[in-house]
């Protein structure tokens, strides 16, 4: 234990609970992790790229995690593995565990007579928990949380501040919402009828599997009919939609700012980058990965990656190129004839 109460260890012990090969002086503690730009002697850094080796010659760290490739890239006492980026969220873990219930209700909660709440649970100040709510064992439910009448969070489960599920919503175990989150809000159904939007009643649920992990302000509304799902392992960022029905595989990732609209179906282990737009009604097949900014509009029926996003550029340049784009219809139906030895018909003006 060091004097600012964080647990120091040797990378023999570090190597001893995750597995790797210690090069160098096994015995060299630390006690924090950091960057290879920014690190101190008392810290294990880590390099997952290739283009940070000039980094790696001047850190400050006192060990390092490395793949296989940087082994004798560097003097420094070092973990070799197999996935450094991976390996050194599992040390950032040891070294700032999350911080454990500290059981009880807070004397300004409001909680339903029919609520179940373990004692080994933590509920925070102005909780509010509906009718039949059962909250599982070892859960954390932050300040200002409100759980609707029939909602169910499984054990393990951490809510941060002000974070809102709707009724009748299931929530698996080892889950986080962070702070803004809400779930199960009403899908966006409507109907039109004699130049007036009618409300389609939205009547299914929304059902997050087991560690999944929700960052703030992201929504998730329920189903129209049928559940909208979430399956186990999936990490949604800041900031997404997630339409009524929209199905997402298990343990796929999706950043910031995306937008998934209604009944769309994201496969397993897909990795979605940050303001993709995805249509609805569509099915995103297994393991495909989208770039950033990316709108899709059709199905994707095969592993791969896919992008749209159009490259920057000067924005003098870019204007040029967006007046031929107005264009490029007509020029692809001048190519067809000239290559029919057809005379392609004159060019109408913009």
């Amino acid at each position: 234990m060091t004097r600012d109460g964080r647990t120091a260890y040797t990378l023999r012990e570090i190597a001893g609970r995750f597995g790797g090969e210690v090069a160098g002086n096994p015995e060299i503690r630390v006690r924090g992790v950091g960057t290879l730009e920014n690190a101190t002697p008392e810290c294990i850094a880590f390099l997952a790229n290739a283009r940070y080796l000039p980094q790696l010659k001047t850190t400050g760290a006192g060990a390092v995690i490395v793949g296989e490739a940087a082994r004798n890239s560097t003097r420094l006492p070092r973990i070799v593995c197999s996935n450094p980026y991976a390996y050194f969220a599992k040390v950032s873990a040891l070294f700032h565990p999350a911080p454990p219930p500290r059981p009880g209700v807070h004397a300004s909660a409001v909680i339903d007579g029919s609520a179940v709440v373990p004692e080994t649970a933590e509920i925070g100040p102005w909780v509010v928990l509906g009718r039949d709510v059962r909250i599982g064992a070892g859960c954390i439910i932050g300040a200002g949380c409100c759980l609707g009448d029939g909602v169910a969070i499984g054990g393990g489960s951490r809510l941060h501040a002000n974070v809102t599920i709707y009724r009748d919503c299931l929530i698996g175990e080892r889950v986080t919402l962070h702070s803004g989150v809400v779930i199960g809000s009403d899908g966006f159904g409507i109907a039109m009828e004699e130049g007036r939007w009618l409300k389609v009643p939205q009547v299914g649920r929304a059902v997050i599997g087991n560690d999944v992990e929700i960052g703030a302000n992201t929504t998730v509304d329920r189903g129209a009919l049928d559940d909208t799902v979430i399956e186990d392992g999936v990490k949604l960022d800041n900031l997404i939609q997630v339409g009524h029905n929209v199905h997402i595989g298990a343990h796929t990732a999706i950043a910031a700012c995306v937008g998934i609209a209604g009944s769309s179906r994201i496969g397993r282990y897909c990795r979605i980058g940050g303001a993709s737009g995805i249509a609805g009604h569509l099915s995103i097949a297994d393991r495909v990965e989208i770039s950033a900014f990316t709108l899709i509009t059709k199905s994707i029926a095969r592993a791969g990656t896919y992008t749209g996003a159009y490259a920057f550029e000067p924005h003098a340049l870019w204007r040029k190129n967006a007046a031929q784009l107005r264009h490029l219809a007509e020029l692809a139906e001048r190519v067809r004839r000239l290559e029919k030895g057809r005379k392609p018909p004159k060019r109408s003006k913009p």
